[in-house]
């Protein structure tokens, strides 16, 4: 998963962006309006977390402006304002959550767990394929019910690929949800981390190597070791 954070305070903003690091989201940071409409426009975020007083524009016209462009993205207000009227307008702006400051970080790992599932048809909670099971809310992954630990990168790209049920995700794309905007386009992360991955999961190889194309989890694994080098 990959999240835009709109908030002004530096300090917060980092906090939360190193806390969901943690949980496997990446995050990127906008301190003002003017920021997050140029990130919005560059890259794809599966939820966007705003702060409604931000310098211009304010949150409330950042949701607006994503409400207005059609890609349904989740938004979940982040302010210090918890008064009834103030989550009602929120909301009628376009608001699918509402958290007031202070707040846990857990809590809102939480939240943006829930807005996930229900961003892509409702699907459920534990994902399932090919004899891998996968928990985002626990962060727990089984191989043909053996639990298997990942660190938080591994799980991550395994996230995004389960996600795609089969098809093809290319490297280009797991840097694009599985890293942040720091990541270097040129770095040879995802394959290493794939490669990691692929090993950690076991035999028979469960993640395929689609050349020149990307990744893809194989409905129908075969043992044996091709594409591991390789990544």
């Amino acid at each position: 998963m990959r999240v835009l954070i709109v908030e002004d305070e530096p300090y917060l903003a980092e906090a939360v962006r190193d806390g969901l690091r943690l949980e496997a989201i990446a995050a990127d940071i906008a301190g003002d309006g003017g920021t997050a409409l140029e990130l919005l426009s560059i890259n794809t975020y599966d939820i966007a977390v705003l702060d409604r007083d931000i310098p211009g524009p304010s949150g409330d016209e950042i949701a607006q402006s994503i409400v207005a462009s059609g890609s349904g993205m989740p938004i979940l207000m982040l302010t210090a304002a918890d008064r009834l009227d103030d989550k009602a307008t929120g909301f009628g702006l376009g608001a699918d959550d509402y958290l007031t400051k202070p707040f846990e970080l857990q809590e809102l790992v939480l939240r943006l767990r829930a807005l996930d599932r229900r961003r892509v048809h409702n699907r459920p909670p534990v994902r399932e394929i090919a004899g891998l099971r996968l928990d985002p809310f626990r962060r727990e992954v089984y191989r043909d019910g053996r639990y298997t630990a990942l660190t938080r990168k591994q799980f991550a790209v395994l996230e995004v690929l389960v996600a795609a049920e089969g098809g093809v995700v290319s490297a280009e794309k797991l840097l694009e949800r599985a890293w942040d905007e720091n990541a270097d386009p040129f770095t040879n992360a995802v394959r290493i981390t794939v490669s990691a991955l692929r090993k950690r999961l076991g035999e028979p190889w469960l993640i395929a190597t689609v050349p020149g194309v990307g990744y893809r989890i194989d409905t129908q694994p075969a043992a044996g070791h091709e594409g591991d080098d390789r990544g």
